[in-house]
C-alpha cells in the first residue's frame, strides 16, 4: 500500500516532532497527499461540518488536501478549538462509540476515511496512524504550554510564526533577502481567541499592538503580512 508512514514521510528520521515554534499549522501545509485506493475519499467544500460531537464513530480520517478544524463545545456555547490539521494528519480517532469533538473544514477539504474494520484489519494502516498521532500529541503538549503559560502577546505571536513554514525554532531556516512574509489567516478573529483560549477582545488588541510596533501589517483580517519574522519569533516566548 501507499498511504503508510513512508509515504506520507512520518518515519522518525524525516518528520521530527513538532516542537514548539518549529511545527506548522495545518493551514500552511497544502502539499496534496497520495490516497492508498483503500480508503474512501470524501470531498467537502469550505466551512462544512465533517464530524458533529456525539455523532456515531463509523470512520477515522486522514487529510488529503485542506485544512480541517477540531473542536469541543461546552453546553453554555462556550468552545475550545484544539487542533488545525492539514494534509497528512489524523482525526476521528475515539474510545467511544460517538465522536467526542466536531471537525470541520476550513476551505475546501479532501480526506480518506476509513472504517473500524479496515484499520484492524491493516497492519501498514495501524502504523501510520499512529506515527501520525504521535506527532501530534507532541504539538498537543505545545499546545497545552500556550495555554498555561503563554502571554496574550505570545499566544498570538506563536499563532502567526506556525503560518509561517519553515521559520522559528529548530531547524529554522532563517531570514532570505528581506525578513517579511505574507501568511494567509483562514480562521476569523473569534477562531483564533478559541484556539488561542484569550477572548475576541485580547486578539484584536494584540494584532493592533503587534501591527503598531511593525512587527506586522494587514488591511483585510484573512491576509496578514509579517514585516519582520525573526522579530515576531522572538516575542513568542520560545526563544
Amino acid at each position: 500500500m501507499s498511504l503508510d508512514a513512508r509515504s506520507l514521510d512520518h518515519s522518525a528520521d524525516r518528520i521530527p516532532p513538532k516542537f514548539d515554534a518549529a511545527w506548522s499549522l495545518g493551514p500552511s501545509r497544502p502539499s496534496p497527499v497520495a490516497n492508498d485506493g483503500q480508503g474512501r475519499v470524501l470531498s467537502f467544500d469550505a466551512r462544512h461540518m465533517i464530524i458533529d460531537e456525539a455523532d456515531p464513530a463509523r470512520c477515522s480520517y486522514v487529510v488529503l488536501e485542506g485544512s480541517v478544524m477540531i473542536s469541543k463545545m461546552l453546553p453554555d456555547g462556550r468552545r475550545q478549538i484544539i487542533e488545525l490539521l492539514g494534509p497528512g494528519d489524523v482525526f476521528g480517532m475515539t474510545t467511544n462509540r460517538v465522536h467526542e469533538s466536531a471537525a470541520e473544514s476550513l476551505g475546501p477539504v479532501r480526506v480518506a476515511a476509513y472504517d473500524a474494520a479496515a484499520l484492524r484489519a491493516d497492519q501498514d494502516l495501524q502504523l501510520m496512524f499512529a506515527e501520525r498521532m504521535k506527532s501530534q500529541i507532541c504539538a498537543l503538549h505545545d499546545h497545552a504550554m500556550l495555554l498555561g503559560r503563554k502571554t496574550a502577546r505570545e499566544r498570538v505571536s506563536t499563532f502567526l510564526i506556525r503560518l509561517i513554514p519553515g521559520r522559528g525554532g529548530g531547524g529554522c531556516t532563517g531570514p532570505v533577502g528581506k525578513d517579511a512574509c505574507g501568511v494567509t489567516v483562514s480562521l476569523t478573529r473569534q477562531e483564533i481567541a478559541d484556539y488561542l483560549g484569550i477572548t475576541l477582545e485580547t486578539v484584536s488588541r494584540a494584532f493592533s499592538q503587534l501591527k503598531r510596533e511593525g512587527v506586522l501589517s494587514y488591511s483585510r483580517h484573512d491576509a496578514v503580512t509579517v514585516t519582520n519574522v525573526c522579530r515576531l519569533c522572538r516575542l513568542t516566548g520560545a526563544h
